[in-house]
């Protein structure tokens, strides 16, 4: 089996298995074509891993094998990106379908979402042929404190993380320890807002601008106004720190001023004609098609036959020999009679 994200994916709504599925094909295709039809999906699909399980040729006949079922409509070679920013990466596909398909069919189908999805390591959840052996699950971690005997007869496959109820009913009924009035629970302090908390970094990033808790509280204000008008935190710490002096006697001074001169300016509301208001449609995305020959990549209607404009012209000319005819024949044969003619010793 491939790695998540590759291998073999079948194409939909092909025809049931028959004897004579792959009848019209030549015995090296035919018996490659058998091979892959009854792997599983996910199943690995590089040339030099099918050459291993396919004793009878080697890599190189694997590979022109492939490049003839793809011609036929067997299978094609798609590239597909997954991820979002930085993490994007690449996913290679091989769709395969019994039923042999034309350009057509392979071009509709490829530029559907279906395909895409089939192709995204998402769809990596099948369970795994007989033959690989189940991982087994780690111990459980014991509690601290034991179960007790309701506790057991519970299902423990999802655990529910609620408070039980003999639990809830419970707490508000525990005895004060004295007679004497419990003291009122203390209260708990606000959350730092997030322009506190940026002033209150600022010291620890730079020394140079180390406040106290009061000069936050003093400054809170107008770093307020700051995150009022759609800025960041990250834009508000760039803008307090750029070109600091070497030495600064007073921070909370130079943050005051800077908090004061470079407030950034309040953006007007858009309005129902403005461009941003209109919802932009998520592009769909699409598979690339890879050269079945030498892997190239491309879209599904710039290769016909999942071969590229080189490799598919190479393959249409090597195929087409024309047979010479006889006036071409005769001037051949006379031509070597003329040499050997020439070589005979006088």
């Amino acid at each position: 089996m491939a790695k998540p994200g590759y291998g073999k994916r079948s194409a939909p709504d092909q025809q049931p298995r028959a004897r004579n599925d792959f009848a019209l094909l030549p015995t090296r295709e035919r018996y490659v074509a058998g091979f892959v039809d009854h792997l599983p999906d996910g199943a690995e699909m590089s040339v030099k891993q099918l050459a291993k399980q396919l004793p009878l040729y080697g890599q190189q006949a694997i590979s022109t094998a492939l490049k003839s079922l793809s011609v036929a409509g067997h299978l094609r070679r798609v590239r597909c990106s997954v991820g979002a920013g930085d993490e994007t990466r690449w996913v290679f596909r091989t769709f395969w379908s019994r039923t042999a398909r034309d350009n057509e069919w392979w071009n509709t189908y490829l530029a559907t979402e279906t395909a895409t999805q089939t192709a995204a390591p998402a769809q990596d959840t099948a369970p795994p042929p007989p033959w690989v052996p189940a991982e087994e699950p780690p111990p459980p971690a014991r509690p601290e404190n034991p179960p007790s005997a309701e506790q057991d007869s519970a299902p423990t496959a999802v655990p529910q993380q609620r408070t039980p109820p003999q639990a809830r009913d419970a707490e508000p009924a525990q005895p004060t320890q004295a007679p004497t009035p419990e003291p009122a629970p203390p209260t708990r302090e606000a959350a730092p807002s997030p322009a506190y908390l940026a002033l209150a970094r600022l010291g620890r990033n730079d020394h140079r601008l180390a406040l106290s808790a009061d000069d936050c509280t003093t400054l809170e204000p107008l770093a307020t106004q700051w995150l009022d008008r759609g800025v960041t935190t990250d834009y508000l710490t760039n803008a307090l720190t750029a070109g600091l002096p070497t030495q600064v006697d007073s921070p909370i001074g130079l943050l005051r001023r800077r908090l004061i001169d470079k407030l950034p300016p309040q953006l007007p509301a858009t309005t129902p004609n403005t461009p941003t208001d209109t919802p932009t449609p998520t592009p769909t995305r699409r598979l690339l098609v890879e050269c079945t020959d030498c892997g190239r990549p491309g879209q599904p209607e710039a290769l016909p036959d999942g071969l590229c404009r080189p490799c598919h012209q190479t393959h249409t000319t090597g195929s087409n020999t024309t047979t010479p005819d006889a006036t071409q024949i005769a001037a051949v044969k006379t031509h070597m009679a003329n040499l050997r003619t020439l070589l005979k010793p006088v």
